[in-house]
């Protein structure tokens, strides 16, 4: 049996986002909506101005300082050449297990969540969780591994919604998919080969859009577990809209 506080200081850590760079770091520090909890100092910097109105904001604001050696820092920041010798633990609150959409949260009502399958590209990231935030969705499932991390670009580009955005991680989106079917989702995957419109195909029960990699798709594990392949119908001679465009659509589709 599980440590009940092993557990919850485990759920704790998942739910930290380490951005590094002295610009993006103020920027989070300087939005006071942002949950900050540590900020990252390599010993070796400079007080220079931006050293400086970082460490003022971060004590003003009652953030844990903690300093280290670059090599140590590196590790923390995971980009060595890059962090400028600043990193930062933000908190995303909205940040879950894809097992809390459980078995009771599928058949209580008719959820519907958007999930990705190796979109790679930070803008179309950062880009869907805003869809996701503004529509209404009940989440967003994300792989941790073979998807764009969750980066100061993703922060960006999302326009700061990633810290209001329901959000839910599993280590394999496969093997969660075909458990959420089992538990009595509906899986849909968004494909420009498919024959049946999004448009035409009626809500029954809580539903599951996969959409795929910006040059393959969905992959055809994760096809073969969805029950039935959804398209946007095109026009003029274009083949397939973009996949934060897509998601969009998507998000707010019924409302």
């Amino acid at each position: 049996m599980s440590n009940p506080n092993y557990l919850q200081k485990k759920a704790f850590f998942d739910q930290l986002l380490t951005i590094y760079g002295r610009k993006p770091v103020l920027e989070a520090l300087q939005d006071t909506t942002m949950q900050i909890y540590k900020l990252h100092l390599a010993d070796s910097n400079k007080e220079d101005g931006i050293i400086r109105e970082i460490k003022k904001i971060a004590e003003k604001r009652k953030i844990e300082i903690e300093f280290h050696d670059r090599k140590a820092l590196s590790r923390i920041s995971k980009n060595g050449k890059q962090d400028q010798g600043v990193a930062a633990d933000l908190q995303l609150l909205a940040y879950q297990p894809s097992s809390a959409i459980n078995k009771d949260i599928l058949c209580s009502a008719n959820r519907r969540y958007i999930a990705l399958d190796r979109v790679t590209n930070p803008q179309n990231m950062g880009m869907i969780i805003r869809s996701v935030a503004a529509s209404g969705i009940d989440g967003l499932i994300l792989p941790r591994r073979g998807g764009a991390p969750l980066t100061a670009m993703v922060i960006k580009a999302s326009a700061g919604t990633l810290f209001r955005a329901p959000l839910f991680y599993c280590d394999d989106l496969a093997k969660e998919l075909a458990r959420m079917k089992a538990d009595g989702a509906q899986l849909c995957g968004l494909s420009s080969h498919a024959k049946t419109s999004v448009f035409d195909e009626q809500n029954r029960g809580s539903r599951i859009y996969v959409l795929g990699n910006e040059t393959d798709g969905v992959c055809k594990e994760i096809e073969n577990h969805c029950d039935l392949m959804l398209k946007i119908p095109m026009h003029n001679g274009v083949e397939s809209l973009n996949v934060a465009v897509t998601a969009a659509l998507i998000a707010f589709l019924g409302e």
